[in-house]
Order: structure tokens, then sequence, then C-alpha cells
């Protein structure tokens, strides 16, 4: 995109409250603090309204996904411009700030490691001593959580297929009992038992619980003591392909600065493809089908595969950096230390170098346009209605970092709230919305979790639309955004967004559009924003969310989790302290 660029001094980063004013003519009345005195690299919009508009969105998905801010990288000057950029939004339109010290944000103390592909390796060696260094992108994608050396080494493993990695008392489950991993390597399965088998008995069935999540596979493998932790990728299973894999756990990696630098991890993580984990079994003499199937089965126990051994060597750089998430309030005025949250990502991939299939992109920038410029667009545009009303509650708007690596910038605010999780009434995550045109139905992830869901429900009526539930539950979207991070300390959250049953050709043209994107653009520089986007869709799915808020924040209700659900003991604890 060829906007061009504009830099504003510190005194235009004061904007008004109230009216929208132009970037060279700043106001800053007193009862809202100054955004950052630093770069803002494109102009806020001169005016947009109180009405949830598809030009509206278009405006602001267009800034925040331009070239500009070189794919919103955490921690970098063009990424956090962006974060800059959005709270001068927040003032422009009338929020007050939430953050730290009565500043539009929170810092999040964060690490980059990129590994140094040419100097690093993960070398197999076949029971006949013959050794296979593999690709680090084509083949295996590697990583350390470490981050307090820029090497890390170890010698030839013993290899242990430990199934699915699952430790799940709840369903009766155990892949690690039984062995000692430590000083050795573990291959991983995808997903979980409940996926492969269909079993609505065995697990949550297709729908993937969280021991299907690779964050928790890699966490798992970790407290068992392995020294390496390895996940087999097959994209049916993980729901993605493998470029996917490549473009996403390739060049910087961020973290959350852990307490031990990351001396609890596992000394290497990271996904091999499925041939070299077919290759391995064979070597060992076993059937990597059949194993599978093993590992679907209650009472599973680990396998070695004999002869087979990991070594592996990470150089690294390491780049200690501060990123932040950005939080908006607007102040209710009867009870307003009550608040109604609406959450989304700012953050996306940054820039790669190299990444596979981008010879075409020569800046080869990941602009994330659906991930997520139009969740961040679509809650300002919330912010900006919402501000037109008189609210009993209050109202936090908040945009976290990191997500992309993890759920990170999330997790950090779970961890360390402005506000206590038990003033928080309830809660809506906004994460990628498809610019499809309208549809008949909102698709509600984790379909089945709270009382959100009958609101929701009765607020679709009167634009004769209605729910369904996510048609993949198998991919673990639920555990996949922000909203978890909230869900695990209690929050009822609901993750809702466009439908898949078009106006105008149903659900097939529903299905196919996010085929589409998912084959086409999901975390790839061809995520870019089009001035052909059909964002009348999209209004349509914030109109319905808007007006989820504004009945909760308007009322003395209190929404919850549905009885046992997951996270409902831990909601009712929290309320408990109130």
């Amino acid at each position: 995109m060829n906007i061009k660029h504009l830099t504003l001094s510190a005194a235009a980063l004061a904007l008004a409250a109230c009216a929208p004013s132009t970037p060279t003519e700043p106001v800053a009345p007193p009862e809202v603090a100054e955004t950052p005195a630093e770069e803002l690299l494109l102009p806020l919009p001169e005016a947009t309204t109180t009405e949830i508009t598809p030009a509206d969105l278009a405006v602001r998905v267009k800034t925040l996904a331009d070239d500009v801010f070189e794919g919103r990288g955490p921690g970098t000057p063009t990424g956090e411009a962006s974060a800059a950029w959005i709270a001068a939004e927040l003032a422009r339109i009338g929020l007050e700030p939430g953050g730290d010290n009565g500043s539009w944000f929170q810092e999040v103390k964060m690490v980059n490691q990129t590994v140094d592909p040419a100097n690093s390796s993960f070398v197999l060696t076949w029971p006949d001593q013959e050794e296979l260094s593999l690709d680090l992108k084509d083949q295996a994608v590697v990583w350390t959580k470490h981050q307090n050396t820029d090497h890390i080494t170890f010698d030839p493993t013993d290899v242990v297929f430990v199934g699915y990695g699952a430790v799940a008392p709840e369903y009766g489950w155990d892949d690690y009992a039984g062995q000692d991993y430590t000083g050795k390597t573990v291959l991983i399965l995808v997903n979980d038992p409940g996926f492969a088998t269909g079993d609505p008995g065995l697990f949550n069935g297709k729908s993937m619980t969280y021991y299907g999540r690779w964050t928790y596979k890699f966490e798992e493998a970790a407290r068992q003591g392995a020294t390496a932790a390895i996940v087999i990728h097959e994209t049916e299973p993980a729901s993605y392909g493998w470029d996917v894999v490549a473009n996403s756990w390739t060049g910087a990696q961020s973290d959350l600065v852990r307490p031990d630098g990351g001396a609890e991890r596992a000394m290497m993580e990271g996904w091999v493809q499925r041939d070299i984990a077919v290759d391995m079994f064979a070597r060992a003499g076993l059937d990597f089908e059949a194993m599978k199937t093993a590992a679907r089965t209650p009472g599973f126990k680990p396998v070695a595969l004999e002869g087979v051994k990991a070594r592996g060597e990470i150089h690294q750089t390491i780049d200690p950096l501060t990123s932040r998430n950005v939080i908006g309030i607007l102040p209710g005025t009867k009870t307003p230390g009550e608040y109604v949250l609406y959450t989304a990502h700012w953050d996306h991939l940054g820039m790669k170098k190299g990444a596979p299939g981008e010879d075409f992109y020569e800046d080869q920038i990941f602009n994330g346009a659906v991930d997520n410029a139009t969740g961040s667009a679509g809650i300002l545009e919330i912010a900006e209605a919402m501000k037109a009303q008189t609210l009993d509650r209050s109202m936090m708007f908040l945009f976290v970092t990191l997500e992309e690596s993890g759920l990170l910038g999330s997790e950090y605010y779970a961890n360390n709230p402005t506000v206590p999780h038990n003033k928080v009434v309830a809660g809506m995550n906004i994460d990628g919305a498809l610019p499809m045109g309208r549809t008949k139905d909102m698709t509600v992830v984790g379909y089945g979790a709270s009382e959100l869901e009958d609101i929701l429900k009765d607020v679709l009526v009167a634009y004769d639309r209605v729910i369904t539930p996510d048609g993949r539950p198998e991919a673990g979207y639920f555990y996949r955004s922000d909203h978890i991070s909230l869900a695990k300390k209690g929050v009822p959250m609901l993750y809702a967004g466009e439908g898949e049953d078009k106006r105008e050709g149903g659900v097939a043209a529903g299905r196919a559009a996010a085929a589409a994107y998912t084959a086409e653009r999901y975390h790839k520089p061809m995520d870019e924003y089009s001035d052909d986007w059909d964002l009348t869709g999209f209004q349509e799915d914030l109109q319905a969310l808007y007006e989820v808020g504004l009945r909760i924040a308007n009322s003395d209700s209190w929404p919850t989790w549905y009885p046992g659900n997951e996270f409902e003991a831990t909601r009712k604890a929290s309320l408990a302290g109130q």
C-alpha cells in the first residue's frame, strides 16, 4: 500500500478526546493523558462516526495492515508504532487510559530469540550408524526457550514415542506413565486421542481439548524432564499445513521474560515433517500408522525407537525487548467498578526473510490484515459506538501483544490484571474476521460454554440470524486465541465471528471462503488488505457483539459458564473472593 508516511511530534500524540481532529491540529484535553512521546507512522482518521460502518472499518483495517508497520512485530519500532497508533486513536475517540501509571500501556517485558539455521542442527542417527542432518526449514523447525545462553548443544539421546503427550487425570490418561524421560527426545502426535477416534467418550471427541494444543505438549514434555520435545506435523489434526509451521516458528521467536531464563523447558523444541517421522519409526522396525492407532487406545504405553538417536545444537541471538498491551476505558455511571471487556490482539508476524513461497514479495512483510487488523479495528469501532452511550458499568478495551507467539500478551495481562478478574462481568474476543460478506449466522467457537451465547442468540433474532457452532472443533480454535487466557482465570468469554451460511451462496460459499483464506493467506504475506473487501458481514457481526456488551453493561446480571464447564469452578471461587 502506498499511504504516505507521516511522522508526528510528541505534542501531536496528545489527541482530542471528543471531536475528531487531524494529526496536524492536535488538541489535548486535560482529562485524557497523553499518548507516548514517540512517532506515529500513519495519520489518524480525520473523521469517523459513532455508527459501526464498513467505511470506518476499512479505514482502520487498511491503516493497521499497511506496509509501514512491517507486519506489527512486537518489540520492533514499527510494531510498537502500531500500538501507539491504537492508543492515539483511543484518545481521539474519547476513551480514558487504563494502563500502567495512568498511561495507555501495560509494559510487557519480552525477548526475541532467533535461531541461526546455518550453524544449528537436529541430527538423527539410525541403528546402522548412518546419520541424517535435517533441513531446518523443509524437514524440521527447532528452537529453544532457554534465554540465558546463545549456544545449546546436547549429545545423542534415546528417542521415545509418547503418543499424544498428555497427562490428563480427569480422563484417566497418562502418556508418560512408567518411564524416566531425563536425557531423552520425545516424539509427540498433534491434537488428542478424541480427535483421532471421533469417540465422544474419549477426551472431548472431535472437539480438541487443551491437551491437544502444542503449547501444552511442550510444557508437559518439560515437566517430564525431556531434553528435546518434537511434535510430528500432520495437516489434518494440526488444521494447517507445513508452510504455517515454517512461517510461524522460523525467524525471531518472541517470549515473555522467564524468571528462570527458561531453564525449566526442554533444551530443544520443534516440529518434524510426517515423512521424517515415518522413516524414524521404520528404521526402528515400527510402523508409524500402527503406533498412531495404539496411541489413541486407553492404556497406551510409550514406545522407544530402538537404535534411533537424536542430537541437537542451537546457535541463537537473544534480544531483550519491551512490548505493550494497550488498554482504554469508558467509565460507567452507576457501577464503574464492574467491567465489560472487549479484547483483540494487535500484533502479527512482522517481517521474515526467506520464508517459504514468498519470492514475489521483496519486502517479505506479513501484514496480518485479517489476522488481526480486523479485530483491532473492530473493537475500536465498538469503543467509538459505546462512547456515544450512557453506560451503567464500565467498558474495557484491551489490545494485547504477542498473540502470535503463544497468547503471551493476554497471558501476561491475565497474570497481572489492571482490574481484578472478579470485577470483569464478561468479555468478548475478536480475532481474524474474514471479509466474506453477510451471513445468516454467527459462529460461536467453543459453543456450549457460557450464558453469553444466550444473550447473543437473543440479539441475533432481530437481524434474522442464528448461532452456528464451530464447524471444526477438532482444530481447537477455542484454545488458540486470547480469550482463553481470561477464561482460565474464570472470566466468561465469548469468541464469536462470521458464520458460514452466506446470504449469497449459502454454506458452500462460506466454507469455500474460509478454506481459501487458510490455504492461501493465513500466516502468509498474502494476508493483505484490499479495497475490494466486503466488510458488510463484519459490520453486522460487530453490531451484534456491541449490543451484547451494551445489554450487559446496562444490567445487573452476571452471565456465567454453563454447569459442568471446565472454567465454572474457577469463576465461582473468584466471585466468592469479592
